[in-house]
């Protein structure tokens, strides 16, 4: 593998806020990489300091080989960007979007309006942007990102504001993308999002790089709790806590919210045989850990502005 993305030790302060810390990333050609982190992060400040829009102020960048700063035109064919929020002209339609978007790389107006039809617009091509839903103005955005076919493409929360329908075909997309030889970093505060696209995942916090690697194998290092769940009913918590125990279960909680018994556990095998034995598996679940429990670990739960 050769190397797309290459940062080292990058710093990035507005005053008494030191938004980038010292970040230092590597991403593989070909690789889906995933940026994740709450509000105010970092991330954005990151991927603009990466995409060449902002100079860091300390550290170094390459993309493909060559630095991003300052501007250079070399790799602007080469990469594409969309942005967490995008201006169009109001009075252009989408088709009169796109084409102008692929004018500037001498893309053929052909290929743009195929993008459009990948991303879903096709029924919306003669309307004009500022009468787009935003879920339509964000496919067009990363449309406009990928229509001069670049090598290395940055999306900034890609399926914000789409519907669920939408949200998906968009992940068919950009697995598309990525299987024809792009490299894609991707920032997202959607977990499994990140957990079902990203070869691997960076937790970012305070400007800081967190913890980084493939996302199973970061809820493997979590080594928390396996929640068993059955309707509510089925068992008295009181009972069911003695049978695990006589079972030789290690149950952390035993909880019943009138909806759902909840059993959390490092041994799920005994409390699963309990339960078959009571016949009492009506509506049963097994959930492991989650990408989204190890961003809550590294990040914490308290609400951020």
């Amino acid at each position: 593998m050769t190397t797309a993305i290459a940062a080292d030790g990058i710093r990035k302060r507005y005053g008494d806020v030191q938004a980038v810390d010292g970040v230092s990333l590597t991403v593989e050609a070909g690789e889906f990489f995933g940026l994740l982190g709450p509000n105010g992060a970092g991330k954005t400040t990151t991927l603009e300091i990466l995409e060449g829009i902002r100079e860091a102020d300390a550290g170094r960048v390459e993309l493909l080989g060559l630095p991003p700063w300052p501007r250079n035109p070399a790799l602007l064919p080469r990469i594409g960007v969309q942005f967490q929020a995008s201006a169009f002209f109001d009075r252009l339609t989408a088709r009169e979007t796109i084409r102008t978007f692929a004018s500037f790389y001498g893309t053929a107006a052909r290929r743009a309006d195929d993008w459009l039809e990948r991303v879903g617009l096709t029924g919306s091509a003669d309307v004009r942007t500022d009468r787009m839903s935003g879920g339509q103005a964000q496919r067009l955005s990363i449309a406009c990102a990928l229509v001069h076919e670049p090598e290395l493409v940055f999306l900034d929360e890609p399926t914000t504001g789409l519907d669920p329908q939408a949200r998906r075909n968009l992940w068919d997309l950009l697995r598309d993308i990525n299987a024809e030889g792009r490299t894609v970093l991707l920032t997202t505060h959607y977990l499994d999002e990140a957990e079902v696209l990203c070869d691997r995942v960076a937790v970012m916090d305070h400007g800081r790089v967190l913890r980084a690697g493939p996302p199973a194998a970061l809820v493997r290092e979590l080594d928390d709790t396996v929640r068993v769940s059955v309707d509510s009913g089925l068992l008295d918590p009181e009972s069911a806590r003695e049978l695990f125990a006589a079972a030789g279960a290690e149950v952390a909680a035993v909880q019943d919210d009138g909806v759902l018994l909840s059993v959390a556990t490092r041994d799920p095998a005994p409390v699963l045989a309990v339960l078959a034995e009571r016949q009492a598996l009506r509506g049963l679940e097994v959930r492991g850990p989650t990408l989204e429990d190890v961003f809550l670990h590294l990040t914490g739960r308290e609400y951020r502005a």
